[in-house]
């Protein structure tokens, strides 16, 4: 199980953390990989992370901005985003699989999401 929270609404220019807790299986064992979809939009890969070796790949989009980060003794990851923009707006979904990926097929159990909204 994946719980994703932390969205809210903000500023351009403004930051926010979400939280992925996660249960029910053995979080070194996985991939975490956060996804956000905007109405009318293909979901999009903004950054994965291998919870055992901290292998990180990120998207183009959000280098330099989001940071992403792990809690194994909690069993959370975390997703740092600062400086957001208004086309950051989306809903945002953790999700883990058994291999590093960018593709979203990869990832077999997600989170319910959480709403990011970025008002310039």
């Amino acid at each position: 199980q994946l719980l994703a929270s932390g969205g809210g609404s903000v500023q351009a220019g403004g930051s926010l953390r979400l939280s992925c807790a996660t249960s029910g299986f053995t979080f070194d064992d996985y991939a975490i990989g956060w996804f956000r979809q905007a109405p009318g939009k293909e979901r999009e890969k903004i950054v994965c992370i291998n919870s055992y070796d901290r292998n990180i790949k990120y998207g183009d989009s959000v280098k330099g901005r989001f940071t992403i980060s792990t809690d194994s003794r909690k069993n959370t990851v975390y997703l740092q985003m600062n400086r957001l923009k208004p086309e950051d707006s989306a809903v945002y979904y953790c999700a883990a699989g058994p291999t590093l990926s960018t593709n979203a097929t990869s990832y077999w159990y997600w989170g319910q999401g959480t709403q990011v909204t970025v008002s310039s």
